[in-house]
């Protein structure tokens, strides 16, 4: 027992007449230590990545709502109002009149024009 104690700490196993199986074996694990490392690297790469983007969705998400809310507030009619008073454009007194055509001949005319 002792003595097979000290053949694996003077590493005897690896100068021995079979030690190519176990040079094969070493060289196995030391591939596979390899491999593991490079996956978990990758994985942890990934984990940051989506972090990352999560974080930009979230950003984007409320950068959205801002512009929407800004658009809101711009289409209002009071402010549209406002923005013309500035240019001397005053909202008309006069409703709208509905302009109706009558003839046949108009209506085909203006028919071709629009398609």
């Amino acid at each position: 027992m002792k003595s097979g104690v000290f053949d694996i700490l003077k590493a005897r196993f690896l100068i021995n007449d079979d030690a190519l199986k176990n040079w094969r074996f070493i060289v196995f694990i030391i591939l596979l230590a390899i491999l593991m490392i490079a996956n978990t690297q990758r994985y942890e790469q990934k984990v940051f990545e989506i972090a990352k983007l999560g974080n930009e969705v979230k950003e984007l998400r409320s950068e959205f709502v801002d512009r929407r809310s800004e658009l809101m507030k711009l289409k209002m009619e009071s402010t549209i109002s406002d923005k013309m008073l500035e240019k001397e454009i005053y909202p008309s007194t006069v409703p709208p009149v509905k302009i109706e055509v009558k003839k046949e001949e108009e209506k085909s005319f203006f028919k071709r024009i629009w398609q």
